[in-house]
Order: structure tokens, then sequence, then C-alpha cells
């Protein structure tokens, strides 16, 4: 199948041509990954006999796996310039993320309130988009409807709630920008981002 037509199905359909055409003349390897809880996407550079590698997680929304797309697709354009000679997110990758999020803005394929918060990003793109609570937030709203599900920043304090792996935890604390958290079964301490999913067990 046409890899714009399969492109559609997870992006906006005004963005696909042009991240196909991405594909082609980075000669870049696309794969529509499975779920990561730990991440959107990853960029693998060049290695061995193995070119340029992308992968995005196929249940995001078609703006969300968009700015992934574009995340990633900067790592790539990066390491053609810089190697390794450049931070993983350091002033290189920051601007070529802004001039390839560009053509995307022209052609005003995302949401006034999508396009607000990723310009507000912008400004000073973090290492992740979930890491930016108001784009994370932004883009959530465009998810499909599903089952009413938990965040850390919900629960109360000391509630036990439950990963989707199984695991079991106990809130203790708001730090400055996380949740302290302690696993149950080893009573390690964890950080957990506000916007974390998780499924209450217990409230105190």
């Amino acid at each position: 199948m046409d890899k714009v037509k399969v492109l559609e199905k997870y992006l906006p359909p005004d963005a696909a041509p042009l991240i196909g055409r991405w594909i082609d003349y980075f000669k870049c390897e696309f794969k529509i990954s499975r779920n990561r809880n730990s991440k959107f996407g990853d960029y693998r550079a060049p290695f061995g006999d193995k070119g340029h590698r992308i992968s995005v997680n196929y249940d995001l929304n078609p703006y969300a796996f968009l700015v992934t797309t574009v995340h990633e697709f900067a790592h790539l354009h990066t390491w053609n310039e810089y190697k390794q000679k450049a931070k993983p997110h350091g002033t290189e990758w920051k601007n070529n993320f802004k001039k390839m999020m560009q053509p995307f803005f022209e052609k005003d394929v995302f949401p006034a309130d999508v396009k607000a918060a990723i310009m507000n990003y912008l400004d000073n793109p973090a290492a992740s988009s979930c890491s930016d609570l108001n784009l994370y937030r932004s883009l959530r709203k465009y998810d499909a409807p599903k089952e009413a599900v938990d965040t850390v920043e919900k629960l109360p304090a000391n509630a036990v709630f439950k990963l989707k792996d199984g695991r079991v935890f106990r809130m203790q604390e708001k730090l400055r920008k996380r949740y302290k958290c302690v696993e149950v079964s080893t009573k390690r301490i964890y950080l957990f981002s506000p916007v974390a999913e998780v499924e209450i067990l217990q409230e105190p």
C-alpha cells in the first residue's frame, strides 16, 4: 500500500504527504510501533548495515503522532548535520525542530489550542513533548474516548494505585514538578509525572 495512504490513518491527512517525502528523502526506516508507556517515539542513528530508524506509537491521536514524528525527524536531521557532536536535545536539535514544524503551521493542520501550545513549547522545546504539561494536556484532549482513567495529580495523598504492568504504588508527596511515590512491594521511591495514567486501588 502507498505509504502516504498508510500515514493518513495516523496523521492529519494534509501532513501525510510531507512525512512520506521525508521518509524517502532521508532514506529512513519508519515504523509504526506498539504502545510504549515510557515514550511516544524513538530515533536510532545509522549503525552497521542499518540506516536511520524512527518508530512512533500507533495509538497516539493524529496531532500527537505528528508532533512526535517531527520530534524524531529533527533528531535524524541533527545527526546528519553534526553526528555525535550535538547534544540530543541541544540548540541544534531545537532549531531543527522549529524549522521542521513550520510547514505544518503553514498548512494549518493543528487546532488553535494545540497550535498555541506547540508555539509556546517551541520557545524552548524539552526532551519530550509529554514533559511540557501544557502541550501534553492540549494533545490529550484529542484522544479517542476511553474508560475514565486517573492521573497521578488527581490522586489524594496516600492513595494506592496500580500501573498497567501491575506494579502497585502509594502516593507520598508532591515535589516541584513530580510526585514522589513508593512501590509497595520493594519500598523503592519513584517520581511520577503529574499526567501519568494510573488505576486507583484504594483511597486513604
